[in-house]
């Protein structure tokens, strides 16, 4: 059974227990989606409403993106956990000959690349629900617009915690001119992210 069919206990469980996956890579990607959710729910609870008829077709339009960004951050859960399997694996490779260190060192290094792509995608999608929850934030129903301002947090811990996972994978690259373009791709990602959650956040706390 993949992790978005089972209950939130049995993933908290999971996330608990001494396996190593799920781990932090799955609950950034849940964080994730938690926001593009919430931002979702906000839409839900505007759309329709007589009160905010001058903003229902932007509100449908988000709805669309942050359901959208909701299944690509709910796919990423389970890629986080098959990625680093695979990379369990081949640290468990032979290493006995020079031929099998070569074979085991290639392969984890192959391996990791994947492994930091995974993490700095996640990041990008959070980055992207950040994006939305303001649209939430400026628009939606007041009467739920606190829960814009969750989904603002959620967003920002499940960017952050997704840049913690690049930066220790490409650390351990040996291909360093591949490292340095990921990590450079992560900056341009994260941006000014702290100072835009931070908007938003007093955005939502101002209409409360």
């Amino acid at each position: 059974m993949e992790i978005k069919d089972k209950s939130i206990e049995v993933f908290l469980d999971e996330l608990a227990g001494k396996a190593a996956t799920p781990g932090g890579g799955s609950a950034a990607a849940v964080m994730g989606a938690q926001s593009a959710a919430l931002t979702s729910m906000v839409c839900n609870l505007t759309i329709g409403k007589p009160k905010y008829a001058e903003v229902e077709t932007q509100m449908q339009e988000l709805l669309a993106k942050s359901e959208n960004l909701r299944q690509t951050l709910i796919g990423m859960i389970k890629a986080d956990v098959d990625v680093f399997d695979r990379l369990m694996a081949c640290y468990g490779m032979a290493k006995e000959t020079d031929a099998e260190k070569a074979e085991r060192s290639a392969a984890i290094q192959s391996v990791l690349k994947e492994a930091t792509e995974v993490p700095l995608a996640c990041a990008k999608a959070c980055a992207e629900a950040i994006a939305l929850s303001r649209i939430a934030a400026e628009n939606g129903n007041l009467g739920v617009i606190s829960d814009a301002g969750v989904a603002v947090m959620a967003g920002y811990a499940g960017l952050k915690s997704a840049a913690l996972n690049v930066y220790i994978n490409a650390g351990s690259l040996k291909d360093r001119e591949f490292a340095e373009v990921k990590l450079a791709e992560l900056t341009e990602i994260l941006g000014n992210a702290d100072v835009s959650t931070e908007e938003i956040y007093q955005l939502v706390k101002n209409k409360l």
